[in-house]
C-alpha cells in the first residue's frame, strides 16, 4: 500500500502536520451561485453560523470562496469578492480556532484576506490568473495550494480534454511551482491540487485518482477536492447534487489511500469519519485500545 510522504504546513498562527492524520477542509461558499449549495450561505449570518458549525463538526481548516468556479461561470471582480468575503471575516476573527483558507486567484482578495486573518490562499488557477499571490504568500508565510486547471472555469469542460491527462496535470503543476520557486515561496509553504473537475472528462477523473502516488513523485502534500462534484454524480446514474455523500465518501477514502494529506469537502461530520476509518487502514497501529473486543 501507498505510504503517503510526512510534512509540515507552517502557517502565521501555527504548524500543521501533514500526513500524520488526514487533515479535513471544509468548505464554505459565500456565493449566490455554487454548483454545490446555491445560497445556501450567501447570507452573513448563516455563513458564520455554518462556519463554526464546520469547526464543530472536527474540520481541520476552514476554506471560504466568494466566487463560484463551477463549469460555465463567469467570474465577477475582486470588489465584490471582498464585498462577499470580509464580513463574515470580520466575524469569525478571533473566534474561530481553525485556520481559514481563502479560495481566491486575485491578488487584491488574497492580501485583503490576510489581513483580515486568513492563513492559506487555495488558488485554483495555480498563479496563472494572477501571479502577484506568490509574493504575498512568501512576505506573509501563508500556506499556498496550488490547483491545476485545463482551461478556465467559464469553458474548461467544453475545450478539448488532454489526451494523457496525468501527464498535462505534472506538466501544469510544475510550472505553478516554478512560478512560486522563483518568487522565493518556500517549498514548504506549497501543497497541490490536481483539480478533480477542473478541465477534465469524467473518465480522467477517476484515472487521476487512482494515480494519485504519481502525482506524489512531484514531492509536496497532496489536496484533494472531489466532494459532490458531477463525475461522481455520473457514475450513480446522474443523481442530483444533494444525493453525492456516499458517493463523495468513496472517492474522499480513495484519495487518502492515494496519499492525499488534506481532503477539501462539504459534508463535513460524515467525511471526517471516512477520513479517520482510511487512516486506520494506513496505520493500524494508530488505533488505541486495541484488546481484540468487538
Amino acid at each position: 500500500m501507498f505510504r503517503r510522504r510526512k510534512f509540515r504546513l507552517k502557517l502565521p498562527s501555527r504548524t500543521l502536520a501533514l500526513g500524520e492524520q488526514t487533515l479535513v477542509m471544509g468548505v464554505l461558499n459565500v456565493t449566490p451561485d455554487s454548483f454545490s449549495d446555491g445560497s445556501l450561505h450567501f447570507d452573513i449570518d448563516a455563513a458564520v453560523a455554518r462556519a463554526f458549525e464546520i469547526e464543530r463538526q472536527g474540520a481541520d481548516i476552514l476554506d471560504i470562496g466568494a466566487e463560484s468556479t463551477r463549469p460555465g461561470s463567469e467570474g465577477i471582480s475582486a470588489g465584490e469578492e471582498l464585498r462577499r468575503l470580509l464580513p463574515v471575516l470580520a466575524r469569525l476573527r478571533g473566534k474561530l480556532k481553525i485556520p481559514i483558507s481563502i479560495d481566491t486567484s486575485k491578488a487584491e482578495v488574497a492580501e485583503a484576506a490576510t489581513d483580515a486573518g486568513a492563513e492559506i490562499v487555495n488558488d485554483i488557477s495555480g498563479l496563472r490568473n494572477d501571479s502577484r499571490i506568490a509574493e504575498i504568500v512568501r512576505r506573509r508565510k501563508l500556506g499556498l495550494i496550488l490547483m491545476h486547471i485545463r482551461g478556465v472555469p467559464r469553458t474548461m469542460q467544453r475545450q478539448p480534454f488532454a489526451r494523457d491527462v496525468v501527464s498535462d496535470v505534472m506538466t501544469g503543476l510544475r510550472r505553478s511551482i516554478s512560478t512560486s520557486r522563483r518568487a522565493r515561496v518556500a517549498k514548504s509553504q506549497i501543497l497541490l491540487d490536481p483539480g478533480i473537475g477542473f478541465g477534465k472528462s469524467y473518465p480522467q477523473n477517476y484515472e487521476l485518482l487512482a494515480r494519485l502516488p504519481e502525482l506524489a513523485r512531484l514531492g509536496y502534500p497532496l489536496a484533494i477536492g472531489t466532494s459532490r462534484k458531477t463525475f461522481i454524480g455520473r457514475a450513480l446514474g446522474n443523481v442530483p447534487v444533494a444525493e453525492r455523500a456516499w458517493g463523495t465518501a468513496a472517492t474522499v477514502a480513495a484519495s487518502i489511500l492515494g496519499g492525499a494529506h488534506i481532503v477539501r469537502v462539504h459534508d463535513v461530520a460524515e467525511m471526517v469519519q471516512v477520513a479517520r476509518v482510511a487512516d486506520a487502514i494506513l496505520n493500524p497501529q494508530s488505533i488505541p485500545g486495541q484488546d481484540g473486543s468487538r
